[in-house]
């Protein structure tokens, strides 16, 4: 059967094992050269000469000798090396040149030095890249690339943290996700949107900046410790930068945890990124606001209200915050039939 072509997986799999399997090809050959001698002297203990032995095991008695005085293979590199066959000027110019353009190769570089009136192929460039990158010459590619893709370390937050994986969120107050919204509410003037969402009581603060800064971010906090019903024992946000230096000192002298997220996982704020949609279109796009932004806060602080106590949440069965917040105090505050 003939084979015209394979999965890419399994080629690049063959390719690694056959790399790996390359770098241990001295080690592999001495241990099978070390067995054909240990069988070749087991049965020459069993009764045979050293030559009956010897066929049996289907190696030549002088390899077994020589085998058995050194296993390890020798080196099949050339005792004379051929020298190589570019001028130094010639080297000096493709130095330059990959100086100047550190991600060329030899593609790109054989051509501009047999324009420049150099008689070389690109092969012949290759080779002297290879000697200038095993002298420390020049940068090799993959090491410039990972340079490029580093990122700058990532700030100490004195108090923000990941959330413990031991750490569950049951009833309401456990945690509140904070996010900002970004809105255009006339030609060149933008609205930065603060809200707060209780994950389990439905239950929304929110108020209008100018910019999102973190001191207005720490502003927002007293807003949302003042107006949430009920105590914050958690706060989960994102990594922007509107939610350090103030705003994070403002939670730990509260003495509120904060919980921030990995990157690229807004998904795990997925409740008050879904709030965010009922602020864009439930109110901003269908409320004719001023401009000014005490004048929209007290348009935002009317909705809040608005949700809060009369709008129906369909995770809550049609209630409304606030009364499954009542129902909620209901239950922890029965008497008990226990005497």
């Amino acid at each position: 059967m003939q084979v015209f072509g394979l999965p890419g997986h399994i080629i690049r799999n063959a390719g690694r094992a056959s790399r790996l399997l390359g770098a241990k090809t001295p080690t592999i050959e001495a241990e099978r050269r070390r067995d054909a001698v240990a069988r070749w002297r087991r049965a020459m203990r069993d009764g045979l000469d050293a030559g009956q032995a010897a066929r049996a095991v289907g190696v030549p008695r002088s390899t077994l000798y020589r085998w058995e005085s050194a296993p390890e293979p020798k080196s099949r590199r050339p005792h004379r090396v051929r020298a190589n066959g570019w001028s130094p000027t010639l080297r000096a110019e493709v130095e330059r040149l990959r100086l100047d353009f550190p991600f060329w190769g030899k593609d790109k570089l054989g051509p501009v030095l047999r324009k420049a009136g150099f008689a070389v192929s690109n092969a012949t460039v290759g080779r002297i890249l290879k000697k200038l990158v095993e002298r420390g010459r020049v940068t090799p590619v993959p090491e410039l690339i990972r340079k490029a893709g580093r990122k700058s370390p990532p700030k100490i937050r004195p108090h923000a943290i990941r959330k413990p994986k031991d750490v569950c969120f049951e009833k309401p107050g456990d945690v509140i996700q904070i996010d900002t919204l970004t809105l255009t509410i006339a030609p060149g003037r933008t609205v930065k949107h603060f809200d707060a969402y209780d994950v389990f009581a439905k239950w929304t603060v929110a108020k209008p900046y100018a910019q999102a800064t973190a001191a207005n971010a720490a502003d927002f906090l007293a807003k949302v410790t003042a107006e949430m019903p009920w105590p914050i024992k958690a706060i989960q946000i994102d990594g922007g930068s509107e939610f350090m230096a103030e705003f994070e000192t403002a939670c730990q002298d509260n003495e509120i945890p904060l919980y921030v997220l990995p990157p690229r996982s807004p998904k795990l704020n997925g409740a008050v990124e879904r709030c965010n949609g009922a602020w864009r279109y439930e109110f901003y796009a269908t409320v004719d606001l001023p401009t000014q932004i005490d004048k929209i806060a007290q348009h935002v602080d009317a909705f809040q209200h608005l949700y809060n106590h009369h709008r129906p949440h369909g995770a809550l069965d049609g209630l409304t915050p606030s009364e499954y917040l009542k129902i909620c105090r209901d239950r922890m505050t029965q008497p008990s039939h226990m005497y």
